[in-house]
């Protein structure tokens, strides 16, 4: 069927785009890069573009928008989402994991278990996503994260030695492999000894080849040892290996590394084409072309898919790629799609009619029930718990202050409006509130400390923090605000206690200056379950608030 489609229609089963997993257009939060129905639509049914990359609402929603969209769509489509910690990570509803960096921290007392939990995040994260009519998982993360500095790797890693993040990624991938659904082991070729956000600018690694094969390639060989479906390239310059091209763009990376060396016959995927470190130098469709030119077969969020797909098929016609490395690129993701149930039809049907009943009746299985059950949610409620790191006079015994003060619950986070794992009913709200605490939430963006502290109020002060590496921040560490509460209520004596979700390196940073009377737990995760986990620590109680 392949030598029956034209040039654009071969050209466009390369490109994923982007779409919001809600079903309406005013609920779009991405406007510019997400769009609007009727767009995604044209691009579906009239350009035939080979698959979706999700973001946003809930799982009984995306189950109805995966319904929608094959509906729409002129050949099947791979429909995929960013679930490095499960499917709830994305669309509510669904089972969210801790970060894969907790499993590591597990593997430091236990391997064994590690592993398990490991392969049984896989598995679960395959059975929901295929519950809600996902067919790839652009997971796991098989980056070595051995800088702390890291600012969007960060505990996305299964860790910091390339021994555990390949064992620890192997074993997700196997879980995974057990169901019809695609794997990806990405950033190739390694995207964790870096201190620059790829979102934003292009990092460079300064490595020796020597030290590219020791540490930075071993985990990507067990992730293909064990059946990886798919590989994404990283947006980062390798100078000892290609001084010109990213690696996302270089042809001496993807083929003459990924491919010749490592022996890969999977899907190469490029990261994201809208991300700073391509696009700001190449632009969107030249970035696409020389990304098809340096042998990925999957481009992956261009800003403009028409005109991307435009420039590859222009690309073709002026002699800079090959049609047959084109169609090379196509027979492996339609070989992907059959892999995972999808049914090619020839030749190709109207919408509503095309691939007989195979791929409606992939769409009618989807099982909400599937989502979330107990025996998941125990699961990653179990990592968590093994992964929780505390110390000082535990449990807190909470005081009753005198009269002209108030017990003080000081939340810290990196954006206010983008935490959508608090709100009033969340434990790291609600629970302290049973104790007599009252809220106050600030950001990096508050305003200075002494404007905001309202310090002659509050006493004794309970402070949490929220911070672990994330896409566009460029920063992984303590911001100013986090750092500048901490010194003060050191100073003044108010500080009684600290929880920090998310990064271990800003534990780090924090224990060297905390007294050993002051006590304090660290929790992996940031979701509702991992607050009730490390307040449970705390206090001294259950999730229910009971002693």
């Amino acid at each position: 069927m392949i030598d029956n489609l034209s040039l654009p229609e071969l050209v466009a089963q390369m490109f994923v785009v982007r779409a919001s997993g809600c079903l309406f257009d005013h609920q779009i939060r991405y406007p510019e890069w997400e769009p609007t129905a009727s767009k995604l639509r044209y691009y579906l049914e009239n350009l035939g573009v080979g698959g979706v990359i999700f973001v946003g609402g809930s799982g009984a929603e995306l189950a109805v928008r995966s319904h929608q969209l094959q509906s729409w769509a002129k050949f099947p489509l791979l429909l995929a989402a960013d679930i490095e910690e499960g499917v709830g990570q994305r669309f509510g509803g669904a089972t969210w994991f801790g970060p894969p960096m907790a499993i590591a921290e597990v593997a430091r007392q236990d391997a064994g278990k590690a592993d398990r939990y490991a392969e049984q995040m896989g598995a679960v994260t395959a059975i929901e996503a295929r519950a809600i009519g996902l067919n790839w998982i652009l997971a796991p993360v098989v980056d070595v994260n051995n800088n702390p500095d890291n600012p969007v790797i960060n505990v996305r890693a299964f860790g910091e030695t390339p021994e555990i993040v390949g064992k620890l990624a192997a074993a997700f991938i196997r879980g995974a492999g057990e169901h019809p659904v695609l794997t990806t082991a990405k950033h190739f070729p390694g995207h964790g000894d870096t201190a620059v956000d790829s979102h934003l600018e292009l990092p460079v690694l300064p490595h020796s080849p020597a030290r590219l094969t020791e540490v930075e390639l071993p985990p990507f060989v067990e992730a293909i040892a064990a059946g990886a479906d798919a590989v994404m390239s990283a947006h980062l310059l390798i100078p000892a290996w290609d001084a010109e091209f990213p690696a996302t763009l270089s042809r001496k990376i993807l083929i003459g590394k990924l491919r010749e060396e490592l022996g890969f016959e999977g899907l190469i995927v490029t990261d994201a084409l809208v991300m700073g470190a391509i696009a700001n130098k190449y632009g969107a469709n030249e970035a696409a072309v020389l990304a098809a030119e340096a042998g990925a077969d999957v481009l992956l969020m261009p800003l403009d898919p028409e005109g991307a797909i435009q420039a590859v098929c222009e690309a073709v016609t002026q002699g800079r790629l090959f049609i047959a490395q084109i169609k090379a690129s196509v027979k492996r993701i339609w070989e992907a799609k059959i892999k995972v149930g999808l049914s090619i039809s020839d030749p190709p049907q109207p919408p509503l009619a095309k691939g007989g009943s195979k791929n409606l009746e992939l769409i009618e299985s989807i099982d909400l029930s599937l989502l979330a059950n107990p025996q998941a949610r125990a699961t990653a409620a179990d990592i968590l718990r093994d992964s929780l790191k505390f110390g000082g006079n535990l449990p807190l015994q909470v005081p009753k202050p005198p009269e002209n003060q108030v017990l003080r619950n000081l939340i810290v986070v990196d954006d206010v409006l983008g935490c959508e794992f608090l709100g009033n009913h969340t434990p790291a709200i609600a629970l302290p509130q049973q104790f007599g605490y009252k809220l106050q939430l600030i950001d990096d963006r508050t305003g200075t400390i002494a404007d905001n502290a309202g310090a002659e109020l509050f006493s004794p002060t309970l402070l949490q923090i929220f911070i672990r590496g994330n896409c566009f921040r460029g920063s992984a560490g303590l911001t100013q605000a986090a750092q500048d509460l901490f010194k003060k209520l050191l100073k003044t004596g108010e500080l009684q206690a600290v929880l920090i979700y998310g990064s271990p390196y800003v534990l780090e940073q924090f224990l060297p200056h905390l007294p050993p009377s002051i006590p304090y737990v660290f929790c992996f995760g940031q979701m509702p379950l991992a607050q009730s986990l490390a307040l449970e620590v705390l206090f001294g109680i259950d999730a229910t608030g009971n002693s």
